[in-house]
């Protein structure tokens, strides 16, 4: 039960994210879902743990690493796709 719980708030969590940066992640709801999880081990490495905890993730260090994950993602999406092939 608690991994169908680490799924659901990794999504939200994800999708939280993207609406705090403005742009879509790649996937729809599967890439919420890594966003989020990947995000929150990001959060918690670099901002600990502290604030409210819902299923094993501390809610703002994890909602500021999906933050940090998707602008660095975008970043690299927007570096890889403008570049001209030759």
């Amino acid at each position: 039960m608690s991994f169908l719980w680490m799924l659901i708030v990794g999504g939200v969590i994800g999708w939280l994210a993207g609406l705090i940066m403005g742009r879509d992640i790649p996937g729809g709801v599967i890439g919420n879902i890594i966003a989020g999880i990947i995000g929150s081990w990001l959060g918690g490495v670099l901002l600990g743990s502290w604030g409210p905890k819902v299923s094993d993730f501390y809610f703002f260090p994890s909602l500021i690493g999906a933050v940090v994950l998707i602008f660095i993602v975008s970043l690299i999406l927007r570096s890889t796709s403008g570049r001209s092939r030759s």
